[in-house]
């Protein structure tokens, strides 16, 4: 199913929700909402849903206003944050409880198989018959996935599924969750505050700021060429520094920045000579070495600090204008101690490029 929103707003009071929001999934997609708390990002999905009806603009399903549509016929599956599993039901009447309502019930038989299904799709086998209280974080998750997937809905909503995990089950649900939506072949949009679950999981991502849509694209899209600064600041660590441009070339541009000169491969946006601008510079991308020669973008310093993270070291470097850089790098670490003399490089193409806010 495709869903499409044009031009939402909602207005709770003085504050402006949902501002002029717009955009459209494909069938299948994975497609996120992304962004900071209050940034309104619950309050669409609320709205997609049925909960909460728009002030203006349109919602449509396969191209079909339901605007009207009361929430429960509109054949979407729910997954709220804090799993609203019912107490007093069993794993198997929990999942089974949307086909014992008016218009989804089904025979018995028929129910029970579908529940059969679920708890093995699910891997809650052997907890049918356990109450909600005597289950894992994890196995709740599982149950409110599968109470909501059991009604074979055209399209799985999902507000911060993951939020009250912790993080390595965190990492093991996110593969899980995509897998079975791919599986099935149905819509999901899914709400969250977490970058690195939005690059695991989507196929493409809205990120919301203040109830607008900053930005649309795939998750690589997003980290590699943000389209604001907030964007790049947000889509995981960054270094981003205050420039404006200097002059331009065919296929690059020269910078000024507190560390000296800096070019840059912006690739088709133009930026005019003079124009302020913010660079962005993933730490993965700076190289820590000693250069000779008139490389570009080498930059003199002292090692800061060295930070050890488990799977990389994260390698801060003071340069000598006084700018602290962090440089992120895999594998051992490099016997670069602190208050050592090191060299930092930066290829022109990693250098993101942004215009001022």
């Amino acid at each position: 199913m495709k869903i499409a929103l044009q031009n939402i707003s909602k207005i709770f009071g003085a504050v402006k929700a949902v501002d002029d929001v717009s955009f459209e999934t494909a069938d299948g997609e994975c497609f996120f909402l992304l962004g900071p708390s209050g940034c309104g990002k619950t309050t669409v999905l609320r709205i997609i849903a049925g909960f909460c009806a728009p002030d203006a603009g349109t919602i449509s399903f396969d191209a079909k206003k339901i605007n009207d549509v009361p929430a429960h016929l509109r054949n979407a599956g729910m997954v709220f944050q804090n799993y609203a599993l019912w107490p007093h039901l069993s794993v198997e009447e929990n999942i089974a409880f949307g086909l014992t309502v008016p218009q989804r019930r089904v025979p018995k038989a028929e129910r029970a198989e579908r529940v059969g299904r679920m708890v093995a799709m699910l891997h809650l086998e052997g907890m049918a018959k356990r109450m909600p209280g005597q289950l894992s974080g994890g196995q709740q998750q599982r149950v409110a996935l599968a109470r909501a997937l059991i009604v074979k809905p055209a399209c799985l909503l999902l507000d911060e599924p993951l939020s009250n995990l912790d993080a390595k089950l965190r990492m093991e649900m996110r593969l899980e969750i995509r897998h079975i939506i791919k599986e099935l072949g149905i819509t999901a949009v899914y709400v969250t505050h977490d970058q690195a679950e939005a690059l695991a999981m989507a196929d493409r991502c809205a990120v919301m700021r203040a109830g607008r849509i900053e930005q649309i694209g795939t998750p690589r899209e997003l980290y590699e060429r943000p389209a604001s600064r907030f964007i790049a600041d947000f889509m995981g660590y960054t270094n981003i520094f205050e420039a404006h441009v200097v002059s331009n070339s065919p296929g690059s541009i020269s910078l000024s920045f507190p560390a000296g000169k800096l070019v840059a491969h912006p690739g088709r946006e133009k930026y005019p000579d003079g124009t302020k601008v913010a660079v962005a510079i993933r730490p993965e991308k700076v190289s820590i070495g000693d250069w000779t020669g008139d490389a570009p973008n080498v930059f003199p310093g002292r090692m800061k600090e060295i930070i050890y993270m488990g799977a990389a070291f994260e390698y801060r470097v003071e340069l000598n204008s006084g700018l602290t850089v962090s440089a992120l790098q895999a594998g051992a670490a490099r016997g670069a101690d602190p208050g050592k003399q090191v060299q930092l490089k930066l290829e022109p193409k990693d250098v993101i490029v942004l215009r001022g806010e």
